[in-house]
């Protein structure tokens, strides 16, 4: 939500993360975590007004007490945002001039008339701010997007790296798909060839006019936005007399029993992040000024404006805080291998079966199971079959393969009115014609609906919570293959398929490689063959979710399953496997909540001074090969090397990794494992860490030339006067990595002969003497398309 004459205005959703400088923003974030975490970040344009700031700080308090107090409160400025809040927009924020007030409107769909220029800057998070159409705001080493509605130009500088280059991609193709419905052009200029795009280049030219004079030098980006500060100190925040007294009670290492439940404190990360704790005794006074004191410290100790703010509540303290203590217990945790399990409010309504009138009673619960109605509503499924819409059969409703596109249309009633949501959910696997003519037919049903549907895109493998419920535990992900009728999908001999949830209204199935590596103490799995159904149940599985197991095997199979506890599998089942091997079942994983949960930082070591930059929320997708990355379990630390990671930083990654824990503000025991793995040989140690581990990401294919690492898909488009290729990168297991969208010239360039041979099992001569369906037909077998 943003403000808008000093009132709370919803944000469409086409236009998460675009943000007008001169407003400030709320967002209000429930996680699906184990914790079920709530957070409420406050952003505050550069250009937005004191008053805009106060009525915002306002309107994060009042959220908070209507969520009993449970959210942590992070305070964002523009261009200083946490890697938390940079975290939910995957692509990137987009800067933009002016505000709401001034008569500017948020992102429209599928509207033309635009003309724009965005200065693009990041590798892990992205942002992208409006500057001036004009040759003077371009520089040598950034990258820049010249939006035209139907087309978006992409500007390489030539001193841009790959990794930059590959994250504006992503942002123009986001773009594209959200507020062009798939229907815009993307092209790429690279700026040290401009020769080489003639025509581009007179687009650019007739926009920005004739350029003049040499383009500015590189601006240098900003270091990592977190670098470890050993000096924290914890302050006691008081009105007990009164007056508002601050006073030190100590400095790193902190311990737990410091904090008192009756009163606040304030813990000063040396200036580069506040966070203040409210205890739950804490007078009314106290918690509901927390924020704004919180911004008096910062003030008092003449800290810069964009100072960081976290403000959380006993009980709900975020990852960050915990890490600052040297030990840390959640209140009724077991000791030893016990679990135990967060019983914060939005936990005690997971328990029991939604009731539709409450939540419109209740928006405040809405907001926080993320839930519009109890998923009682109507459900229509379509498939995108040769890029048309073909009905599924309600007999296979849930099942979505890897290779397909589908259109999930959910109909529910709110004051005796329809209401529509629209998911779009896109197998990694399907192609790229697929993917686009699935966001072409959502507009067009969103058309037939007159704009009435909430569009939502769904990542393959991050389903949300909505759309697990509408399937009532009916929901199975297989990782390949096609649900069209009379396709015969491979046969792979055996399938293994990782089930979690409690209930109908959160349970999945998903299909991981049939291997023992890919098994984890904590889950239930189904391991079917063609002679035996295994229901395998790890030693940190609960009862219900072995019952849900149960039902989803049903699903799957009518055969008699045979119930497998850890430690105690036949032999049949590990030969299904291919044999025993080790997998994640490292004891300390049976907690559901950890004593420290793992958090992972993107690395570097720049001046002698270990340089962090957290990635919130992580996936196997967050580990870049051209990164270091650090994953500290608390009791081990792992440096992950990336394939492609900088030499210099290679070198220098274990003594940082010592430096990290000898500053550690909690005082580190350092003697703490420091353990290095190399992409693609991760340990179970390593990968348990991790949700739904592929053990095939990075596999290698044994093929030579340009199909060595990835498969090459080819989708030739027209647009005015120029063309443009996209390649969709997959590796050995097809699972979707990137797109690259480059200029046609350099087709003919981009395979050698020998290469174009290798693949394609025929001379360039001999091929195009071919007719036009056999050269389809070598394309298809040689995986093109």
């Amino acid at each position: 939500m943003f403000l808008q004459k000093m009132k709370m205005v919803p944000v469409p959703e086409q236009a998460y993360g675009n943000f007008f400088e001169g407003d400030c923003y709320i967002i209000l974030n429930v996680s699906n975590s184990a914790t079920q975490s709530t957070d409420i970040h406050y952003w505050i344009g550069n250009a937005s007004s004191q008053d805009e700031q106060g009525a915002a700080a306002v309107y994060v308090t009042q959220l908070d007490g209507c969520l009993g107090g449970s959210p942590v409160q992070y305070r964002e400025v523009q261009g200083c945002e946490s890697a938390k809040f940079k975290s939910y927009f995957k692509n990137g924020l987009i800067y933009k001039k002016g505000g709401v007030g001034s008569g500017f409107t948020h992102v429209e769909a599928n509207v033309y008339n635009i003309q724009r220029l965005l200065h693009v800057k990041g590798t892990k998070h992205v942002t992208a701010r409006e500057v001036e159409v004009s040759w003077s705001s371009f520089n040598l080493g950034d990258i820049f997007l010249l939006d035209l509605g139907k087309v978006i130009i992409q500007w390489n500088g030539p001193q841009s790296n790959r990794q930059e280059k590959l994250k504006a991609v992503l942002l123009a193709q986001d773009i594209r798909d959200r507020e062009r419905g798939g229907r815009a052009q993307i092209a790429v200029i690279e700026g040290g060839q401009e020769e080489a795009f003639p025509e581009l280049m007179k687009i650019m030219i007739s926009v920005l006019g004739q350029r003049t004079g040499h383009l500015k030098e590189p601006i240098s980006d900003d270091k990592p936005d977190q670098n470890q500060i050993s000096d924290v100190k914890l302050y006691h925040v008081s009105d007990a007399s009164g007056q508002l007294l601050v006073q030190e009670v100590a400095t790193s290492p902190l311990t737990q029993d410091l904090l008192s439940s009756t009163d606040c404190y304030i813990l000063d990360q040396g200036g580069s992040s506040v966070m203040v704790w409210k205890g739950k005794a804490a007078s009314d006074e106290e918690r509901h000024s927390a924020l704004s004191r919180a911004v008096g410290f910062i003030k008092a100790k003449n800290y810069p404006s964009n100072t960081k703010v976290e403000v959380m509540s006993e009980g709900g303290e975020s990852a960050m805080f915990k890490h600052f203590f040297k030990s840390w217990k959640e209140k009724g945790q077991a000791q030893g291998l016990g679990k135990t399990h967060s019983v914060g409010k939005i936990a005690k309504v997971d328990q029991v079966k939604f009731d539709v009138m409450e939540l419109h009673a209740q928006p405040k619960l809405a907001a926080q199971e993320r839930m519009v109605d109890d998923a009682s509503g109507h459900v229509q499924v379509w498939r995108i079959e040769n890029l048309e819409l073909k009905e599924v059969n309600p007999s296979t409703y849930g099942h979505f393969y890897g290779g397909d596109c589908y259109l999930v249309l959910y109909t529910y009633n709110r004051a005796n009115k329809p209401q529509y949501i629209l998911y779009m959910w896109q197998g990694r696997h399907a192609t790229q014609d697929e993917v686009t003519a699935c966001a072409y037919q959502a507009v067009n049903l969103d058309n037939k609906y007159n704009g009435a549907p909430t569009q939502v895109r769904v990542v393959m493998g991050k389903e949300p919570r909505h759309f697990l419920a509408i399937f009532k535990g009916r929901l199975i992900i297989f990782e390949g293959g096609t649900g069209r009728p009379g396709v015969v999908n491979p046969d792979p001999g055996a399938r293994l398929f990782q089930v979690r949830g409690t209930h109908e209204m959160n349970t999945k199935a998903t299909e991981l490689p049939a291997r023992a590596a890919s098994l984890n103490t904590n889950d239930v799995f189904l391991l079917k063959t063609h002679q035996n159904v295994f229901l395998w149940y790890g030693k940190g599985c609960s009862g219900d979710e072995r019952e849900m197991g149960k039902a989803v095997a049903d699903l799957l199979s009518e055969l008699d399953k045979q119930i497998v506890m850890e430690g105690q599998e036949p032999a049949a089942f590990w030969v299904a496997l291919g044999g025993k091997a080790p997998y994640a079942s490292d004891k300390r994983l049976e907690k559901e909540v950890a004593l420290h949960e793992p958090r992972l930082f993107e690395c570097s070591n720049q001046t002698g001074r270990f340089l962090m930059t957290e990635v919130a929320d992580f996936t196997q997708d967050d580990l870049d090969e051209d990164d270091v990355m650090l994953l500290d379990t608390w009791e081990e630390i792992f440096l992950w090397i990336g394939n492609s990671a900088n030499q210099y930083e290679t070198q220098e990654s274990y003594s940082g990794a010592v430096d990290y824990l000898k500053t550690h503000p909690a005082g580190r025991d350092p003697g703490t494992p420091i353990t290095t793995v190399k992409q693609g040989y991760e340990p179970p140690t390593f990968t348990g860490w991790f949700n739904a581990w592929d053990a095939h990401k990075w596999s290698v294919s044994p093929a030579g030339g340009i199909a060595n690492f990835f498969y090459v898909l080819i989708l030739w488009k027209k647009q005015a006067s120029f063309h443009t290729i996209e390649l969709v990168l997959k590796n050995q297991s097809s699972k979707y990595i990137l797109k690259v969208i480059i200029w046609s010239s350099l087709f003919q360039e981009y395979l050698t002969d020998a290469e174009f041979e290798n693949l394609l099992g025929c001379t360039r001569d001999n091929f195009q003497r071919l007719p036009k369906w056999r050269q389809n037909d070598l394309k298809k077998k040689a995986g093109l398309f």
